[in-house]
């Protein structure tokens, strides 16, 4: 629960100078203990977001349609109370409150929420937000100190931002699919919803550095401390392009076929070279860091690009024939790209993947193998480190009480650390307790409420 000067609608740099003058244990556990987030998001990017900020300590409370709830709630495998694992993992640490945004009482219902609460996280198509009375313009009259977070495909501004925009096609147009894949074949798409999860990344921060400014903001007597965090997945995306941009930009950079690179190494700005391609499983341009065969059957990843690197890698594979100095910078080793991945790929095919390992371990060679979700969870590194976490679903009262592992949030801080306290609720757990302690709704008028199909509770 928060405590009450929480619940008060005081500005950040107030409840700043509260917690440094008069600490308590309880508000100190979690960095974001006593900031209430309003979650409006579905499926990935904005509850991700919520996800974040709940781990460190943010009361979120998640806004869901009646009898649906999130549709995530039923993608994939499901278990035996009709919910699936991925949403008890993406939803931990949130309250469920069930509110029907079609209508126009439960519009006013959130409005009332979005006036005691700090941080507002919506993905919803650009101006739907608007439609419903709840844009950032109306809830800024009653609420001026709110973080009002968007997500959309392609930002609140600009010629694409009334498009439908799913992580799919965004990670397209962020560059991420173009090279990602093999050089002739069409682009790849990861196993995931990567951009999703980088725009619910980049929106957390959003949130913080929305946090800090209101603090800062607040010191100068301004009338207003929040703001909009806009947020586009294409460009969470874009944002992970290293050097393709300014390299394209700085050479020239054109499209070729692969096998005209190689005389063209050296070509210096105002020639053409061409624009970075899809690699398979090496790095365009740096060598050698690829994937090679074991003879288990299995694969290892290796990363020897470092000058002083590459020559311990070639010593423990027993080629210090290609350790000379025609091969003492990653620009010759660039040139004898197949020699090289070929000399690797025949050492390590004689030998086991842990093999392989052992071997480069003692030689300070970076090195690993291909995790699945089994290796991932059995591994003693990863235990450690407290990655994996356990929660219980129900309990054996209700006919569940089993335990879902789920990846703990990072970055890990060591004193103000992060958990994971339950796993995701059921459908409208919390729909009486919010309404009646935030909002002060007596019984019968939540029973009214829920009548008229505009709340639900479990």
């Amino acid at each position: 629960m928060l405590t009450s000067i929480a619940k008060s609608r005081a500005p950040a740099h107030i409840l700043q100078r509260h917690f440094a003058t008069q600490p308590k244990a309880a508000d100190l556990v979690k960095p974001l203990s006593g900031i209430r987030v309003l979650e409006l998001g579905q499926l990935i990017a904005g509850p991700y977001c919520g996800t974040i900020l709940g781990y460190f300590g943010a009361q979120v409370i998640k806004i869901e349609p009646p009898k649906i709830g999130d549709p995530l709630r039923v993608w994939r495998h499901l278990d035996s109370d009709g919910q699936s694992p991925w949403f008890r993992s993406l939803g931990r640490n949130k309250k469920s409150v069930c509110i029907d945004l079609r209508t126009e009482k439960g519009r006013s219902l959130v409005k009332e929420l979005a006036q005691q609460s700090d941080v507002l996280i919506e993905n919803f198509k650009p101006g739907t937000m608007e439609k419903w009375g709840l844009g950032p313009d109306e809830l800024y009259k009653t609420n001026p100190d709110l973080i009002f977070t968007r997500i959309s495909g392609y930002g609140q501004s600009g010629p694409y931002s009334k498009r439908a925009g799913y992580a799919s096609v965004c990670e397209g147009m962020g560059g991420f699919r173009y090279v990602n894949g093999h050089p002739g074949q069409p682009p790849v798409r990861p196993n995931i919803s990567l951009g999703d999860s980088l725009a619910g990344l980049h929106a957390a921060l959003g949130v913080v550095m929305g946090l800090l400014a209101r603090q800062r903001i607040g010191d100068t007597g301004a009338s207003k401390t929040g703001q909009v965090v806009d947020v586009a997945i294409y460009e969470s995306v874009l944002g992970m392009m290293e050097g393709i941009i300014p390299e394209f930009d700085r050479f020239n950079e054109v499209s070729f076929p692969l096998n005209w690179l190689i005389p063209n190494l050296n070509c210096k700005a105002n020639n053409f070279v061409q624009i970075r391609p899809p690699s398979g499983t090496t790095v365009t341009g740096i060598v050698p860091t690829n994937t090679y065969p074991c003879a288990d059957g299995k694969h290892v990843i290796i990363g020897g690009n470092g000058d002083s690197i590459y020559k311990r890698l070639m010593k423990a594979a027993g080629r210090e024939d290609l350790a000379t100095s025609e091969y003492e910078t990653n620009k010759e080793r660039v040139i004898h790209q197949k020699v090289i991945d070929e000399a690797i790929g025949n050492w390590t095919s004689t030998l086991t993947t842990d093999q392989v390992l052992e071997k480069l371990e003692k030689a300070s060679v970076p090195a690993g193998k291909i995790y699945d979700a089994r290796d991932i969870i059995n591994d003693e590194h990863i235990q450690a480190r407290g990655m994996i976490e356990e929660v219980t679903v129900g309990s054996k009262e209700d006919g569940r009480g089993w335990q879902v592992k789920v990846p703990a949030v990072t970055p890990k801080l060591d004193t103000t650390p992060g958990s994971t306290e339950w796993a995701g609720p059921d459908l409208g757990q919390h729909t009486k307790q919010v309404l009646t302690e935030m909002l002060g709704l007596s019984e019968e008028e939540i029973k009214d409420l829920e009548s008229e199909g505009i709340t639900a509770s479990k």
